[in-house]
């Protein structure tokens, strides 16, 4: 059981898939990892060796924010925009979407479920 920056990695997938399950690590920053290390990507979690996952465990240790210190240094950023009261922290606030989508049809997820709000009802004009 290969367990990298306190994550247990999925065992039958390969090496370069596996280290996606960490908090921060992609798929460009896992290839960059294991040519650092020099472990081949299509190999097995379950088929690595010790040397292999300490070697691996120790460049992420070493160069790269993963899990609960990357977590907390979003928070404290997202925190600190809703603090000076910028458009993006007021965006976080009320729940709506940070990046400039579109909330007028889409926009679901981030709004919850629909509230329904009375009198909203279109008027049928009859002739």
């Amino acid at each position: 059981m290969a367990r990298i920056a306190g994550v247990d990695l999925p065992k039958n997938k390969r090496v370069e898939i596996g280290l996606c399950s960490i908090y921060g690590v992609g798929r460009c920053v896992s290839q960059r990892i294991l040519a650092q290390t020099g472990v081949d990507p299509d190999t097995k979690v379950k088929d690595l060796s010790e040397g292999d996952v300490s070697r691996i465990r120790e460049v992420i240790d070493r160069d790269h924010e993963v899990e609960g210190e990357l977590r907390r240094k979003v928070n404290l950023n997202i925190k600190r925009l809703i603090e000076i009261g910028s458009y993006r922290g007021i965006r976080h606030r009320r729940g709506l979407p940070v990046h400039g989508q579109r909330t007028r049809t889409n926009a679901r997820t981030k709004k919850g479920a629909r509230k329904t709000v009375a009198g909203r009802r279109r008027t049928v004009t009859r002739k």
